[in-house]
């Protein structure tokens, strides 16, 4: 079975940074882009950041562009989310997802509270 568990957000301080991890099993990690969502309270789900099987490739949504970056060990089988410079805006619950055959795969998220 595809498994996804997110890990590492808690409170932080406006302008402090979080590194996020997935850890991902049940597909071949390194076969597959990856990307990050979040889901503010009351709100739609934002895509986040994406990133390509081997890493070469990343993207970013506009609101995180120069703040955030993506990463992934293939060897470890685990995404990362380097979040910095954290706004109040930045508050929400966040997932890391794939898609494997048509597929979309989303885990258990982890919660970011960006709060003074």
């Amino acid at each position: 079975d595809v498994q996804l568990q997110a890990s590492g957000g808690g409170l932080v301080q406006p302008g402090g940074s979080l590194k996020l991890s997935c850890a991902a099993s049940g597909f071949t990690f390194s076969t597959y882009f990856m990307t990050w969502v979040r889901q503010a309270p009351g709100q739609d789900p934002e895509w986040v950041s994406a990133i390509t099987g081997s890493g070469d490739l990343t993207n970013y949504a506009d609101p995180v562009k120069g703040r955030f970056t993506i990463s992934r060990d293939n060897a470890k089988n685990t995404l990362y989310l380097q979040m910095n410079s954290l706004e109040r805006e930045d508050t929400a619950v966040y997932y890391c997802a794939t898609e494997i055959h048509g597929v979309t795969y989303r885990g258990q998220g982890t919660l970011v509270t960006v709060s003074s």
